[in-house]
């Protein structure tokens, strides 16, 4: 413990007093990741010790007093190249792994390095609207990628959602979990993470409901012909997503869940057996979805053809019952001199009362089979 006064004593020149309260200054020529730290502090027993430190000191101070239970908690949103190459040499991070935390868009996934662990989530946030259509943004999704080692843990955020704020806070009034080191922090990310999954799944079971219940309501076909199919292949390339996120991320929970970690807190792998179960919850809501949304859509297609088809079965009785009299005015205009009943009075309102004896008899018949 002496030897950790010391190396704060000699960081005391560093501090800045900003309204009554102790920040520490960044070292900018030392540490180009400082416009990307959005929070740096070591813990001890599952306490702050120390708040806005330079990642390097911070290391430093923890790994001088080895053995007394402290790591640090660095957290990232959206770092350059440049400005994580100071933190990943500092903390000894595999190189492979800071080119996936530096570009987004990476598949959840579970990656063990000689020291460390390196893991990938994909967050996921509903988007409210107030209506559904062929264009709307059901849902964002967003990354947080963890670098958790023997007395680190390193939080890399892309996104706009997803913000680790709350979760610090909620950690550090539960000193005693935080106490379980770095793997007590992965096993929170996971937990929200997966918590967020189950309200989105909410969310979106919703709007399945809803467009369910329009395209089997008894008005849907009459009023939109099958313009329901653009609603729920948008909502279908949703879930998509959705699944992209889940699915994933079902291998790692259950090896974190299920086989003996190094890295990870023997009491906390009971925790990742609880997130384990509701990912795989969460997965089969998202298949059923999928399936429904398929259902649904052929649905959708299926009285779309039938409407036609009731269409164009009106449209060729019309077509017939109009062939009558074509087929006599074209007879009567051909303009041969022998015409039968053309010097007859009632020659001319005789043909037109036959002609729509024939249309009226035509249409009975359609109207009888339904056609009309």
């Amino acid at each position: 413990m002496s030897m950790i006064r010391d190396l704060r004593a000699a960081v005391r020149p560093a501090l800045l007093r900003r309204g009554g309260h102790t920040s520490y200054a960044y070292d900018n020529t030392r540490t180009p990741a400082a416009s990307a730290v959005v929070d740096c502090a070591v813990y001890r027993d599952g306490c702050r010790e120390e708040n806005q430190l330079n990642p390097a000191e911070a290391l430093r101070i923890v790994r001088s007093g080895a053995g007394d239970g402290e790591f640090v908690w660095i957290g990232l949103h959206e770092p350059t190249e440049q400005e994580f190459s100071g933190i990943a040499q500092e903390y000894g991070l595999h190189p492979l792994a800071v080119e996936d935390a530096v570009h987004a868009h990476q598949r959840p996934k579970l990656e063990r390095y000689d020291d460390s662990l390196f893991t990938v989530f994909k967050t996921i946030h509903y988007v409210e609207h107030a209506e559904l259509t062929a264009t709307s943004e059901v849902v964002e999704t967003g990354e947080v990628m963890c670098f958790t080692g023997r007395d680190y843990v390193i939080t890399v955020r892309h996104g706009g959602q997803g913000s680790l704020r709350a979760l610090r806070h909620r950690l550090e009034s539960d000193p005693e979990l935080l106490a379980k080191g770095p793997s007590a922090v992965l096993h929170a990310i996971a937990d929200q993470t997966v918590d967020g999954y189950l309200a989105v799944a909410d969310a979106v079971q919703d709007d399945i409901d809803e467009v369910e219940i329009e395209v089997f309501s008894d008005s849907a076909v009459q009023r939109r012909r099958g313009g329901d199919a653009g609603r729920i292949y948008q909502l279908k390339r949703e879930v998509l997503e959705f699944k992209r996120a889940v699915s994933p991320l079902l291998r790692p929970m259950q090896l974190l869940a299920e086989r003996p970690v190094r890295l990870v807190d023997p009491d906390i792998q009971n925790y990742f057996r609880d997130v384990a179960d509701h990912l795989t919850r969460v997965n089969e809501q998202v298949l059923a979805f999928d399936d429904l949304l398929n259902s649904i859509l052929q649905a959708n297609l299926a009285q779309a053809t039938v409407a036609q088809n009731e269409d164009m079965r009106k449209i060729t009785s019309w077509a017939a019952i109009f062939a009558v009299p074509t087929m006599i005015a074209g007879i009567y205009g051909m303009n041969f001199e022998h015409m039968p009943e053309t010097e007859w009075t009632y020659g001319y309102p005789s043909v037109l009362a036959l002609t729509a004896v024939i249309c009226v008899a035509i249409h009975r018949g359609f109207k009888r089979n339904g056609w009309l």
